[in-house]
């Protein structure tokens, strides 16, 4: 799910449904010819480009055969990405699946829309196994601007298919960057709710352990430690329950790592349970640390070393090696 647009965040196109649904792709490209653009909305901040390329399509559409690609981040910034995007075939249902080997080559499209700057093989990963799944890549952009991405699908005993859809590279993004300052923010422990964690999480097996120490805590400590804002009752996409427990399993495996889980989301303890927050418009209420943060949708995994410093950041889905490798470095 995205988060509501917050006072001082930089304005954003990020889908109102992100990640809580696929049906990305708008129904009149129900009749479009194979290889004709179709109009798509993007999961992640739509590109604000109007220049027209040879061979690419308008921003907002992409090219297709028989899938169509949706860009699931929720920003692309100058630097080292780790880009998401996902598979819908042409009736609008996910079909990402690890059968699908894809191979992805990113275009400068103001520097030279004909040959790719860059071409990187995409993982697979499922967010809910065996229903949902995103491929991941991660890419150098040296430069702002207008970008495209082919999406290059090879299936076994099916011919090579290829697709295009263009995007914007931001400058600098909204959310905290690798490489940036962890904020500092005084997260709720277990001491603010009389150890109790089922007043902290919407998990349904809360680990004490991840509501010890607050962020805050944490970073005057000097410590590691892993942070991931996910509400798994209160997540539309379904993807905070898979990603929290894939953290609980990692945590269990690393004792000399801090483990900090954060509901993104305002909550208040009745008729025993939590319930949110709403605001005016009957819209769930970000906590603070969601601003400090900078999140545009969750769940979201920051790790963080002993310096205060982010060197690991993860949205949406994360594989275990991803996020082991990130703990290794900053152990």
């Amino acid at each position: 799910m995205t988060f509501p647009q917050l006072p001082g965040r930089p304005a954003s196109s990020v889908a109102v449904v992100a990640l809580a649904s696929l049906l990305i792709v708008s129904a009149c490209s129900a009749g479009a010819t194979s290889g004709s653009p179709v109009p798509v909305a993007s999961m992640g901040v739509a590109s604000p480009a109007t220049s027209a390329f040879d061979g690419w399509p308008l921003p907002g559409q992409a090219t297709t055969t028989s899938f169509i690609p949706v860009l699931a981040s929720a920003e692309n910034v100058v630097g080292r990405s780790r880009f998401l995007l996902t598979l819908v075939d042409r009736d609008n249902k996910p079909i990402a699946s690890p059968d699908r080997k894809v191979t992805l080559k990113m275009f400068d499209l103001a520097k030279d829309p004909a040959n790719p700057a860059q071409t990187v093989p995409a993982d697979f990963l499922w967010a809910i196994e065996g229903e949902r799944g995103f491929y991941v890549a991660y890419v150098d952009f040296p430069q702002a601007g207008e970008w495209g991405v082919e999406v290059d699908v090879a299936r076994e005993g099916a011919a090579p298919e290829a697709a295009r859809v263009r995007f914007d590279v931001q400058e600098k993004g909204a959310t905290v960057q690798v490489g940036e300052r962890a904020p500092s923010v005084k997260t709720p422990t277990l001491a603010d709710v009389g150890g109790d964690p089922r007043r902290l999480s919407t998990d349904q097996s809360p680990d004490p352990a991840l509501y010890e120490m607050s962020v805050k805590d944490a970073i005057d400590a000097h410590r590691p430690f892993v942070l991931v804002f996910a509400t798994p009752a209160f997540c539309q996409s379904r993807v905070c329950g898979p990603t929290l427990d894939l953290v609980k399993k990692v945590k269990a495996e690393e004792p000399g790592v801090t483990f900090i889980n954060v509901e993104p989301y305002a909550l208040t303890w009745k008729d025993g349970s939590l319930q949110p927050v709403l605001d005016a418009n009957g819209q769930l209420t970000p906590v603070p640390s969601v601003e400090a943060y900078g999140l545009l949708v969750e769940p979201w995994i920051f790790v963080v070393d002993r310096e205060g410093m982010v060197r690991g950041s993860f949205e949406a889905v994360v594989s275990e090696k991803e996020l082991r490798d990130a703990i290794d470095a900053v152990k």
